[in-house]
């Protein structure tokens, strides 16, 4: 279980770093895109069913952490991870906040560049 939260601490934040500045590179751009698309869908889609904001990834870690002895998890793994590293607590709206805006921005700069550098095209090609 240890190695899983290991492995889910490296990934996820990973995945966040990824998803906050993959738009920077050329190269990682459409991937960019892709994991920010995939990250709303979960927020907003599978959000209906399980609370705005949902990610699988979080659930699965906070399994393996509750199996871990873990108790008292935030709603967030940002949070968790704040917490975790800093050993602070954090206020939850700040962290939904600044999380929520992170997505937005990194999604709108993502989005410009794809269009802008021609790996989504618009319109039909004659």
């Amino acid at each position: 279980m240890k190695l899983l939260d290991i492995f889910f601490t490296l990934f996820h934040t990973g995945l966040v770093f990824f998803n906050l500045f993959g738009w920077i590179w050329k190269k990682t751009r459409r991937l960019n895109l892709i994991t920010l698309l995939l990250t709303a869908a979960s927020w907003v889609i599978l959000g209906i069913f399980y609370g705005f904001g949902y990610c699988p990834l979080t659930d699965w870690h906070f399994n393996i952490l509750t199996k871990l002895g873990y108790t008292d998890l935030p709603d967030s793994y940002m949070s968790f991870l704040f917490t975790r590293l800093s050993g602070l607590p954090i206020d939850q709206s700040l962290v939904d906040t600044v999380t929520m805006w992170g997505l937005i921005i990194a999604l709108t700069i993502s989005l410009y560049l794809n269009f802008r550098h021609g790996f989504i095209k618009m319109g039909r090609s004659v």
